[in-house]
């Protein structure tokens, strides 16, 4: 349900600056209070209408958090999201969702996609080594030589490893936040 009707009013002076200090006590806007206030007062009044529930349900998109940074926990933010190419409210979301649900920090389908990545260079070097031992032992190959076949070998190995490490970096970046530093 996307809100796209307003109820309008006039308040006195005093009312407005309550309401508004009322809002940041609690962190959010003045008219997500109001909102919060309005619902309240229609659950509590008495309905012939089933769709009562439905005034008190916003979809999960509307749903607003507001944090107070340190201005050097600000610049953090920004340089940690922006290495993500993520604005610093979305990373704020991801961080805490990943948090709270104990999900991986990296999407799931980019964390399958890199763990399928080191098995199938683990599988392609398995490959190339038994390759590598048939010419060995035979001293002849059809196809790419020795050093060619060393050389892919290697290749294989660095991307393995580098990958990993990107992983492990990356679950470290992710739990650093977590740990006081």
């Amino acid at each position: 349900m996307v809100a796209a009707h307003f109820l309008k009013t006039r308040v006195p002076l005093e009312t407005k600056r309550r309401v508004v200090d009322i809002a940041r006590q609690q962190l959010i806007t003045e008219s997500i209070w109001l909102r919060q206030l309005v619902n309240a007062a229609l659950c509590a009044a008495p309905s012939h209408d089933d769709d009562a529930a439905a005034f008190t349900s916003e979809p999960a998109r509307e749903v607003r958090i507001y944090l107070r940074l340190r201005a050097e926990d600000r610049l953090l933010l920004r340089e940690r999201a922006s290495a993500r190419g993520m604005a610093a409210a979305t990373y704020m979301s991801v961080l805490a969702r990943a948090h709270l649900r104990n999900l991986p920090p990296l999407p799931r389908n980019e964390l399958l996609a890199l763990k399928h990545t080191i098995a199938e260079l683990g599988a392609i070097g398995r490959n190339l080594n038994q390759i590598a031992r048939v010419a060995n032992q035979s001293g002849r190959i059809v196809g790419p030589d020795q050093g060619d076949l060393r050389a892919f070998l290697k290749v294989c190995g660095g991307v393995r490893d580098h990958v990993k490490v990107l992983l492990k970096a990356n679950l470290a970046s992710w739990a650093l936040g977590s740990r006081t530093e």
